[in-house]
């Protein structure tokens, strides 16, 4: 296919007012190999009519695709569990790839995740226990299945299992079902704990997470042993903290920083160095309280950098604890705010969008539910800056006139913009079909008459 109809088809698979049989003609093409393009395969809201082409398409890239759809309802999906290619059923076992926080998967039913478990093909068993879309009570489930590789993830739901499922998953014939049970178990279990530390595969994660007596401590202390890692564990007794506090490594300081039961006081005292990106993912305690009020408001009032940080990843903030981190002058915080918060102030969203304008931050910032739109193209309709410029056409009162104008203009993702966009002209958007760089815009516009959907189709030879 002529790389410039492929791009007019691509937009026109985008293109939410397509009319159902052009779709329909659109997701049949299989010509020279090809198969329809993704986004007509990953439109929401398709038609049984649609479903039931996709299904029976002759290219399993097409099918992949679909199973891959995060806009298509799990019960859709989940039709492909006997697919005949086990590249199809891997993909729809592990779900779609989802890169933007905001968006949230729904999880295949659990009886197809059980058959999917239990695929004749190893990638598709393999792809299921990958996923990262599965229910808790299915992931729960897997802790009495027959493969050894499920009874390992099972152990990520340790918190709801019942007593006798974690006995026995400790006492697991597979070494490493046994070591992934004694990881959350050492938590409460000093013994267990004591012996993960004579397992060089488990050592730094037990002494981060696992109750520990002082003789292992202050072994570890002696030795200079995963120092950073037990500088985090919440049973180190309190003189030892203090002596971590005053290390002479960086790292351990930074970690001792962090622990969740100091004070501001003692918290700010410690001589500690973040680096200009460091967001504190790694914060165990505040990543387990992201919805715990009392957790949110320590973060967010402190004065340490990487707590505040870590609070702004949290879309359970209260409006008082938003507001005081929108203030906060640290480009980190306002990125973070600006993808996982519903109720990002406006002036966050540009500041970002300022600041940061063609990465993901930024993307993420101008598709926010609360990214301004109301007088932009008074703001920013002859801005020296073609970014700015293509926010004007966001603004409702935009005219027509100014649309056209702006499908004129010198930089590529603000003609693009206009050419998407309905008050566009009709002659102007018939025009811009027969771009190159805009045809795929223009075919995507809701405003594209029906017959020149069906032109499109047809230069394509779909």
């Amino acid at each position: 296919m002529v790389a410039f109809h492929a791009s007019a088809l691509d937009g026109l698979a985008r293109n939410p007012a397509l009319p159902t049989p052009l779709l329909l003609r659109l997701l049949g093409f299989e010509g020279d190999g090809d198969c329809p393009p993704r986004d007509a395969l990953q439109r929401a809201g398709l038609p049984e009519s649609a479903v039931g082409v996709i299904l029976a398409h002759p290219n399993a890239r097409a099918r992949i695709d679909f199973a891959m759809s995060v806009r298509a309802e799990p019960a859709q999906r989940a039709r492909l569990a006997d697919d005949p290619s086990p590249k199809v059923r891997a993909a729809l076992a592990y779900g779609p790839e989802v890169h933007a926080p905001r968006t949230k998967v729904a999880p295949l039913p659990e009886a197809i995740c059980v058959r999917l478990l239990d695929d004749p093909d190893p990638s598709v068993r393999s792809a299921l226990l990958n996923s990262p879309h599965l229910a808790p009570s299915f992931v729960a489930s897997m802790a009495t299945h027959h493969s050894s590789a499920a009874r390992r993830e099972a152990v990520r739901a340790w918190e709801v299992l019942p007593p006798g499922d974690r006995s026995a998953l400790l006492a697991d014939p597979d070494p490493e079902v046994r070591r992934a049970a004694a990881l959350w178990e050492c938590r409460r279990d000093a013994q267990v704990t004591a012996e993960l530390l004579r397992d060089p595969k488990a050592a730094a994660k037990a002494l981060r997470r696992g109750l520990l007596v002082r003789a292992d401590a202050e072994r570890c202390v002696a030795e200079r042993t995963h120092l950073p890692a037990l500088a985090e564990n919440p049973s180190l007794p309190a003189d030892i903290v203090e002596r971590l506090s005053v290390d002479p490594d960086e790292s351990v300081r930074l970690a001792v920083s962090l622990r969740s039961e100091l004070d501001e006081t003692r918290r700010m005292a410690i001589d500690f160095t973040v680096g200009d990106f460091d967001r504190g993912d790694g914060v165990q305690w505040l990543r387990d309280g992201l919805a715990d009020p009392e957790v949110l408001r320590r973060a967010a009032t402190s004065a340490h950098p990487l707590l505040r940080r870590a609070a702004a990843r949290s879309p359970h903030l209260p409006p008082d604890l938003l507001r005081l981190l929108a203030r906060v002058e640290d480009p980190v915080v306002e990125n973070l705010l600006s993808i996982h918060h519903p109720d990002t102030p406006e002036e966050v969203l540009m500041r970002v969008f300022a600041r940061l304008g063609g990465t993901f931050s930024a993307w993420m910032a101008e598709t926010h539910p609360r990214f301004p739109r109301e007088g932009l193209a008074a703001r920013y309709a002859d801005h020296p800056d073609g970014t700015y410029r293509r926010l004007a056409v966001r603004d409702p009162a935009a005219t027509p006139a100014l649309i056209e104008r702006l499908s004129y203009d010198p930089e590529l993702w603000t003609r693009q913009a206009a050419a998407c966009d309905p008050r566009l002209p009709l002659h102007r958007l018939r025009e811009a079909l027969h771009v190159p760089e805009l045809a795929s815009s223009a075919g995507a516009n809701p405003a594209l008459p029906e017959e020149e959907m069906a032109a499109v189709l047809d230069r394509a030879g779909v």
